[in-house]
C-alpha cells in the first residue's frame, strides 16, 4: 500500500473535487497580489501533515476499491494551497508526528483537527478557528448508564482511553485522574478497544465521536465535556508570520464564500460510506481496506 501514499496524498475524493475546482482558480490570481510575503519549506509547495484516522476531518474514502485521502481538513488544505498559489503536498502520519514535525519545522502546516491549546503555543502558531467543534465522552450502549456525569468517569476501576498527545488526553487527565488512563496512537484503536471491552470509556472530539457512533451502533456518545477552546485551527510552523497571515486570509475566504460549510457536509456524507482510517503502510491496511470494500458492496 505504500505506493498509494504519495499519490493519494495529493488528491481529494471525487465527491470533493468539483467544489475545490470551483473555489480555486477563480480567486487565486486576484488574491495573490494581496498576499503577504512568506516562505515555505519547499519553494512553490505547501507541505501539510495530517493524521488520517479522524473522520470526518481526515480519513481515506474507498473510491472504486481504492483508498483516497478525504475529509474537510483535506478539502481546506487544497483550498488554502490554491488560494496561496502553491502546489500541495499532504503527508499522512500519526497525530503525534504532526505535532513533532510542526515543532521541528519540517512542514509548513499541520491539519489534524488541531485545537489552539495554549500549551502548544511554544511549538507552533495557530490560524483563526475554521470549525467550531466540541469534546465528548464515549462509551458503549451496554455501559452508558454507568456514566451520568463526568464525576462518574473518575473511578479507579475504569479504563479510560484518549489519543496520545491530544487535547482529549488532557481532558482525560483533568476529569478522570483516578481512572486508568490509556494512551493510544489512533482514534481507530480507541474505538476498537471500546467495542472489544478493553476500555470502559474514552474522550473523543464530538464530530469524530458522532461519526463513529453512526457507523458502530454499539457506541454511545453520552457526555459533553467542557473545554474552553472548542474549535479547530491550522497549525502553522512557528515564527512564519507571513504564512500565518496568508493562511488566515484563506480561512476567512473559505468561511465567507461558504466553501467550509460544503467541505464539512461532503466529508460527513462521504465518511458514512466505505472508508479506512490509519496509515496506508500499516500492516493491516490491505485487509482493512478489503473488508471496507466488501461491507460497502454488501450494503
Amino acid at each position: 500500500m505504500k505506493k498509494y501514499a504519495k499519490l493519494l496524498g495529493l488528491v481529494l475524493a471525487l465527491a470533493m473535487a468539483f467544489s475545490l475546482m470551483a473555489a480555486g482558480t477563480a480567486f487565486a490570481d486576484d488574491a495573490k497580489a494581496e498576499l503577504p510575503e512568506f516562505e515555505t519549506v519547499t519553494p512553490g509547495k505547501l507541505t501539510v501533515a495530517t493524521s488520517p484516522d479522524f473522520a470526518p476531518y481526515e480519513f481515506y474514502a474507498i473510491v472504486d476499491g481504492e483508498p483516497v485521502l478525504a475529509g474537510f481538513d483535506v478539502a481546506l488544505a487544497h483550498y488554502i494551497a490554491d488560494y496561496l498559489g502553491l502546489e500541495l503536498e499532504i503527508i499522512p502520519m500519526d497525530f503525534d508526528g504532526v505535532l513533532n514535525e510542526l515543532a521541528s519545522g519540517g512542514i509548513d502546516l499541520g491539519m489534524a483537527g488541531l485545537s489552539p491549546d495554549p500549551k502548544r503555543m511554544d511549538a507552533m502558531d495557530f490560524s483563526d478557528v475554521y470549525y467550531q467543534g466540541g469534546q465528548s465522552f464515549v462509551t458503549t450502549q451496554a455501559n452508558k448508564d454507568l456514566f451520568k456525569s463526568l464525576e462518574d468517569t473518575n473511578k479507579a476501576e475504569y479504563s479510560i482511553g484518549a489519543q496520545n498527545g491530544s487535547i482529549q488526553m488532557d481532558l482525560a487527565n483533568t476529569n478522570s485522574p483516578e481512572a486508568d488512563i490509556v494512551a493510544l496512537v489512533k482514534v481507530t484503536d480507541i474505538v476498537a478497544e471500546l467495542l472489544g471491552g478493553k476500555l470502559d470509556g474514552a474522550y473523543i472530539e464530538t464530530a469524530v465521536a458522532e461519526n463513529y457512533a453512526s457507523n458502530y451502533p454499539d457506541l454511545a456518545v453520552v457526555l459533553e465535556v467542557p473545554y474552553e477552546s472548542e474549535g479547530s485551527a491550522v497549525g502553522v510552523v512557528k515564527g512564519n508570520a507571513g504564512l500565518l497571515e496568508a493562511v488566515n486570509m484563506a480561512v476567512a475566504a473559505a468561511l465567507e464564500d461558504g466553501s467550509m460549510d460544503s467541505f464539512v457536509a461532503e466529508a460527513n456524507e462521504q465518511s458514512v460510506g466505505a472508508k479506512y482510517e490509519g496509515l496506508l503502510d500499516a500492516e493491516d491496511a490491505d485487509a482493512a481496506i478489503a473488508e471496507a470494500v466488501a461491507e460497502a458492496s454488501a450494503g
